[in-house]
């Protein structure tokens, strides 16, 4: 049996397209490679005439003289990206148009006489495109970088470095086009940099692509081979200066690292002295991160440091981007994986759908599982991948035969309702996905549940483009996460406005971390029975120099979305178990307090969070046994064996656990076992009507019940009145806290409170 014509369609597209690198990177100048270009893609595609505009105005063309080109019609918005049609003198044309990319304001086009061009032919044209692009850019990169060489000395420290890194570069670009193996090029970049910013290391890691909230070191210079074996999958906010750098998507350096707030304990003990790290990018989108060290010395990181270290992280975005854009090509037009339509197909048909030559609207649906990454991680990758390809499948069930269903990547997926799709239409087969992807999943025999969000988005035939579509999609998909996922939303304006604030909150929240803006506060925990303080809650607020004082409800769902809250937590953890141990040196004799400190989900996942506690409690001097960890109860149905073993090791220190708002979630006898539990907190909630309703002070003297018979303290939250306190008190409720006692107060009020001045 021969080859299948989709399968010689495929190879045929990715050998076009190698060709043309080829052709356009073999070129010494711009104009050289512009005319290669267009040649090339008449060629290649068949076409009549080939068309490229720069800046509206024609700068290679073949086929027509390029007076006689109608340049208007081709730079015109509405033409990028799709089909259409355009008369030179008394000859029709049928055009395919692509833009160049975000970084010019030029179109690829290409006509031909009789008959229109198909998806695959404009995907192949949008690939040469693509390929251009990044040839243009590197011939600019190069061409500035010889201007600068000549013109401004004051870059580099000498002449001989500034073309020691001119050689380096155009080394890396030659490899680029000559098409070396990725790991070949990258590696070649992180020795570069380590040689000529003079430091002991270089490298580079990337996000993982089935979980973009972890890194793999992939590449480096001065780094051993096994401790790059250990840096594979980290979490990004674990890993300080990178981590923040691919985070804020901005340059991040260090000259002090041991003093910095954002250090890692871990590098600090291993002395390392200055860190810079800077973005690397794929079209545009933040991928990872190359990063220069010293270990040596202290190094300063002036103003040509950094621009050295930017120069070859452009160079490693273009080689990911290149190797991207020809594993897409290889990839043909549909997902390898599950069968679905690609991304590349997608857009192409979103776009041809949204014509100039075409009338109504479409809606697009993009759709986000919502718990993928717990099922990757308990069941592993292999398990993940066939649960993806069974969400195709049900996917596919609720769609009619001229919708497109895609996966974009990893477990993000779309559907394309074209011909005039109403509202009513788009959110019924949106209430249709979400209702089937509730039902269970057979993975070998396991029944396993994973929900979706989706954001819901239209657009009208001449009006949108592809671009604001995906966008629109996007920022609803967003809103639905934020309402509680499992559920969809549909775009409006409001939209938009809400995300922006989230972005500007997320902006202020990194600067936050940097400039140290967090402060304590601590609450007493009292002993029902004696009125005597014996314990503190440590509450952070956040100190927003033009907000003033920010609630933590307020930012700590975004500081554990964006990963922020590890910093945070850390430097709650060990402030607080330094001041609880100073006031317990000044109470002499009297009874030792404790302090207890909330833990999120996020740090819950770190390996290394059983050395941060023993680290915390060594610096400060705190015995494990007057620190308390407080887990909220949601954070027990996460009963994997790595969470339950880490947090028995943080109890082996002879540190204790309490878990919070005890009542309001999933707790059970079966969790309270599982957990090496030792205070139950009751919420709040009950505490407000054990006084007046008496269904609330039952349950709540079942939950005290429960505790004694576990041999379990219990402390009873949000007290706020003494009819309150007497009931709880009754009822042998050991602890307790609330502003009946004191609300939380600031150090130097907590001072006062523990040892008032002397009359």
């Amino acid at each position: 049996m021969g080859p299948r014509p989709a399968d010689c369609n495929q190879v045929l597209a990715t050998q076009q397209l190698t060709d043309f690198l080829a052709v356009v990177a073999d070129r010494p100048d711009e104009a050289a490679a512009q005319r290669a270009a267009v040649e090339c893609a008449q060629r290649a595609l068949g076409a009549d005439i080939a068309v490229l505009t720069v800046d509206s105005r024609v700068t290679a063309a073949v086929g027509l003289p390029a007076e006689e080109i109608p340049v208007h019609a081709l730079t015109a918005d509405h033409l990028l990206g799709r089909r259409s049609t355009m008369w030179a003198g008394d000859v029709r044309y049928h055009l395919a148009v692509a833009p160049l990319g975000s970084s010019s304001a030029g179109v690829l086009v290409i006509g031909r006489r009789s008959g229109a061009f198909t998806d695959e032919e404009v995907c192949l044209l949008r690939g040469m495109a693509r390929v251009l692009e990044l040839s243009l850019q590197a011939l600019h990169l190069v061409e500035t970088e010889r201007r600068q060489s000549a013109e401004n000395a004051r870059l580099i420290d000498s002449l001989q470095r500034r073309q020691r890194l001119f050689d380096e570069l155009s080394s890396v670009q030659r490899s680029i086009a000559q098409r070396e193996p990725l790991s070949r090029i990258l590696d070649r970049i992180a020795g570069a940099a380590a040689e000529l910013l003079d430091v002991d290391i270089a490298g580079l890691t990337v996000l993982e692509s089935d979980d973009p909230g972890r890194m793999s070191l992939i590449s480096a210079a001065g780094i051993p081979d096994e401790l790059m074996s250990r840096m594979q999958r980290i979490p990004v906010a674990t890993l300080g200066v990178v981590g923040l750098a691919i985070m804020g998507d901005e340059l991040i350096a260090v000259d002090d690292y041991a003093t910095s707030p954002i250090a890692v304990p871990e590098l600090v003990r291993a002395r390392l002295e200055s860190v810079m790290a800077v973005p690397v990018h794929e079209n545009g989108v933040v991928v990872g991160a190359m990063f220069a060290a010293s270990h040596t010395a202290r190094r300063e990181w002036d103003e040509t440091s950094r621009e050295v270290l930017s120069a070859f992280a452009e160079h490693a975005s273009l080689a990911v981007t290149d190797a991207r854009a020809l594993h897409e090509m290889n990839a043909s037009f549909h997902d390898a994986l599950t069968g679905l339509a690609s991304r590349s197909l997608f857009v192409t048909r979103m776009e041809n759908a949204l014509g100039a030559d075409r009338t109504g609207g479409l809606a697009t649906l993009l759709i986000g599982l919502d718990r993928f990454k717990v099922i990757n991680d308990s069941l592993g990758h292999q398990a993940g991948d066939r649960l993806l390809v069974m969400v195709a499948d049900r996917l596919r069930d609720c769609l009619r035969t001229d919708d497109t269903a895609a996966r974009l990547g990893g477990d993000e997926f779309a559907v394309l309702l074209p011909d005039g799709a109403a509202a009513d239409a788009a959110v019924t087969v949106a209430r249709r996905i979400v209702t089937a992807m509730r039902e269970p999943f057979d993975l070998d025999g396991r029944e396993t549940f994973v929900t979706c969000s989706i954001g819901v988005a239209f657009g009208e035939a001449g009006t949108h483009d592809a671009q604001e579509l995906m966008v629109r999609g996007d920022l609803a998909l967003f809103e639905a996460k934020k309402k509680g996922k499992d559920q969809y939303a549909v775009f409006d304006p409001a939209i938009r406005e809400s995300f922006q604030r989230h972005l500007e909150m997320e902006a202020d929240l990194r600067r936050a971390v940097l400039r140290h803006e967090f402060q304590l506060r601590f609450q007493p925990i009292v002993r029902l029975a004696t009125r005597e303080i014996s314990g503190l809650e440590a509450l952070v607020r956040w100190q927003h120099p033009l907000h003033g004082m920010i609630p933590p409800l307020a930012f700590i769902p975004l500081a554990e979305e964006t990963g922020m809250i590890v910093p945070i937590g850390e430097w709650v953890l060990r402030e607080a178990c330094r001041q609880a141990a100073r006031w317990n040196a000044q109470r002499g004799t009297n009874a030792p307090l404790t302090v207890s400190v909330n833990l999120s989900a996020v740090q819950l996942d770190r390996p290394d969070l059983p050395d941060l506690v023993s680290s915390a409690l060594a610096d400060s001097g705190l015995p494990p046994h007057h620190l308390i960890i407080e887990l909220t109860e949601s954070l027990l149905v996460d009963h994997r064996a790595e969470i339950v073993e880490r947090l028995q090791t943080i109890k082996d220190l002879g540190v204790r656990l309490a878990i919070d708002d005890f009542g309001t979630g999933y707790s059970s006898l079966a969790y309270l076992r599982r957990f090496p539990v030792d205070i139950i907190k009751i919420d709040k909630s009950f505490v407000d009507d054990v006084g007046d309703v008496p269904a609330a002070a039952a349950l709540t003297h079942g939950i005290i019940q429960l505790g004694q018979a576990l041999q379990l303290s219990t402390v009873a939250e949000g007290i706020e009145d003494a009819g309150q306190l007497s009931e709880l008190a009754d009822g042998n409720c050991e602890l307790g806290q609330g502003y009946y006692f004191a609300e939380p107060l600031t150090t130097d009020a907590m001072q006062e409170l523990l040892f008032p001045p002397s009359a």
